[in-house]
């Protein structure tokens, strides 16, 4: 109760504005694009607590040390080594196959920076655990955030990637200029 009062007091006195589809029904792997500022955090936040989804989220370990290790879990945090990256996506595999139902919040194009492609960590998770992909989305040209289509992955990564492109093709990020577009470094070879 108190994370939906938080919530609509966000979006109340936010210059935001939430413009979402219908939150999904089931588990699903909601990704959070353009990821291009700290900010998107919160614009995550306040979009899970209002529309009640029960997210999880995957962080860097080091978010975690000390005092911010129980507030980053207790916000959904899972963290991460990023040393090992297969390793992630068989840790939430698990964890959704033993039963846990939430929201996987996956930042694709990685941390706010110079990348060039994004990672398939997300493509991996959602095809291993059978999960659709909701289209979470960040615009700071029309100031506009939320969520977009949840789509089936149907394993033809070229044709998924295309349709995940054509919706972020007008989505900005709440920094432009650190936008990445939606392509996996090796979309091309895979299955």
């Amino acid at each position: 109760m108190l994370r939906r009062l938080t919530a609509r007091v966000f979006w109340r006195f936010s210059r935001w504005t939430l413009v979402s589809q219908p939150a999904p029904d089931r588990p699903t792997v909601l990704i959070g694009a353009p990821h291009t500022s700290n900010w998107d955090f919160v614009l995550m936040l306040a979009i899970a607590w209002q529309l009640r989804i029960d997210v999880r989220w995957l962080g860097k370990k080091s978010l975690f040390h000390g005092w911010r290790g129980p507030v980053m879990r207790a916000l959904g945090g899972i963290p991460v080594d990023r040393s090992d990256p297969g390793d992630v996506v068989t840790q939430v595999v698990s964890r959704v196959r033993a039963g846990e139902v939430f929201g996987l919040v996956v930042t694709p194009d990685g941390t706010r920076g110079a990348h060039t492609h994004w990672k398939s960590g997300f493509y991996r998770i959602a095809r291993d655990a059978h999960m659709p992909v909701t289209l979470g989305f960040v615009d700071r040209t029309t100031m506009t955030t939320g969520l977009g289509p949840t789509i089936e992955l149907t394993g033809d990564v070229a044709g998924d990637m295309d349709r995940i492109r054509a919706f972020y093709a007008d989505k900005a990020g709440f920094t432009p200029a650190l936008r990445v577009e939606p392509r996996l470094r090796d979309e091309a070879s895979r299955p």
